[in-house]
């Protein structure tokens, strides 16, 4: 992966100085990729002059109405957050293990972060694939949302500032594609009587983080969802 291949995600961003500040921080390491994601009304003025020298990344941010249209087409979404807990993500890695994780594997990826206030909320957190943290003091464990991107823009930029794309490199499944694959997965389950208790959603959710994980190419993907269907055919055929 590679710098312009990881999308920074504000979701519900509300304040208009964190904002500009956001298109400053990215532009100091070489990132290009903004996204917001329902984004609350802001104050261009205010976004303008936080955004030093960098205005041209917030004319070119892509609005989108909500997460899941604003990550549809990475292969991967990570969720930053601080807190854990059951219905929190199992899997975290920080900054600096994120960035040498995604400088091996293939791109688009979407690292998204939740409004001021509140952070990520559950159900935006959900279609994430795992998460990240910073470590911080219990002291004072909020972070400003600028100064949370500056952590993981410094340290992709350290990971991947001198590769460079070699041809021939394979293409991992976007979000849409995986959730095709998963469908017809789970299908195939469904059609042998795998779901006789109402678990089909935390499976679904399963295999879309675990295949979103693998960076699997589409083709891989085909062949992982045809070994289901051909086995449920199978099966019935006995």
């Amino acid at each position: 992966m590679f710098l312009n291949d990881v999308k920074i995600v504000l979701c519900q961003v509300s304040e208009s100085g964190n904002a500009g500040a956001v298109c400053r921080v990215l532009k100091n390491h070489g990132l290009s990729g903004l996204r917001l994601a329902a984004p609350q009304p802001l104050d261009l003025e205010k976004v303008r002059a936080r955004a030093v020298n960098s205005w041209d990344l917030w004319e070119n941010a892509r609005i989108f109405g909500n997460l899941a249209e604003a990550t549809a087409d990475c292969s991967i979404i990570v969720g930053t957050t601080r807190r854990r807990g059951q219905n929190r993500k199992s899997v975290s890695m920080t900054p600096r293990d994120l960035a040498a994780w995604l400088a091996q594997r293939p791109g688009p990826a979407a690292i998204v972060f939740g409004n001021e206030r509140t952070g990520l909320e559950e159900a935006e957190l959900e279609l994430c694939n795992f998460a990240s943290h910073i470590p911080v003091s219990e002291i004072q464990p909020s972070l400003n949302l600028s100064h949370a991107v500056q952590v993981y823009a410094y340290e992709l930029f350290l990971a991947m500032e001198q590769q460079f794309p070699v041809k021939g490199e394979w293409t991992a499944m976007s979000q849409t594609e995986i959730s095709s694959i998963v469908q017809s997965i789970t299908d195939a389950l469904a059609s042998l009587g795998f779901y006789k208790k109402p678990n089909r959603e935390d499976q679904e959710r399963f295999f879309h983080d675990i295949i979103s994980r693998a960076g699997l190419s589409e083709r891989e993907g085909v062949y992982l969802k045809d070994i289901f269907i051909k086995a449920a055919h199978l099966a019935g055929e006995s």
